[in-house]
């Protein structure tokens, strides 16, 4: 197991959850709840700054397929997601693992612990985020291989542009 705090993140429409392990990537636990900002991305600059902040060794985002596992408009906007964040927190790695039913498993959690109603949406991210990086420490516990796809660092620039064909020196 590679030692070092990991990131998790539960990336939704409105909110972002964030988790956080401890620095042998044991256990993972609730850190925040962050406002998702489309336009301004002032959510991608506190997750950046937090990743900073705790010398994280790697970044995990949840990626929603479907069942079958397809990919959809969710799975879509967590990659972009994952590839803007990436271009903020470089050279550390971000990782996309497979998330199904997370944020339902969140909340059938609160649910059983007496939290509900406006109070579990406000911690629903933040649970759907530790079960996420909590998956992803024990993938790669058991395997001994950092779990997930890596995600290449997208920048604003490059970002929907072919890579160019041919070199321009010749």
């Amino acid at each position: 197991m590679r030692p070092g705090v990991r990131v998790g993140v539960d990336v939704g429409s409105v909110r972002v959850g964030v988790a956080l392990s401890d620095p042998d990537g044991i256990l993972a636990t609730p850190e925040t709840t962050l406002a998702r900002d489309e336009q301004g991305g002032s959510d991608l600059e506190a997750l950046a700054a937090l990743v900073l902040e705790r010398a994280a060794v790697e970044v995990v985002v949840g990626l929603p397929l479907s069942l079958s596992g397809e990919e959809s408009h969710a799975a879509a906007t967590a990659r972009a997601y994952a590839g803007a964040l990436a271009g903020r927190v470089a050279p550390v790695p971000v990782r996309l693992v497979d998330e199904r039913l997370t944020t339902v498993d969140a909340h059938r959690g609160l649910r059983a612990s007496g939290v509900g109603g406006r109070r579990a949406r406000q911690v629903v991210d933040q649970a759907a985020a530790v079960l996420i990086l909590q998956g992803a420490l024990d993938l790669e516990r058991g395997s001994g291989r950092p779990p997930g796809e890596t995600v290449t660092r997208r920048t604003p620039r490059t970002a929907g542009r072919k890579p160019r064909t041919k070199d321009r020196d010749r």
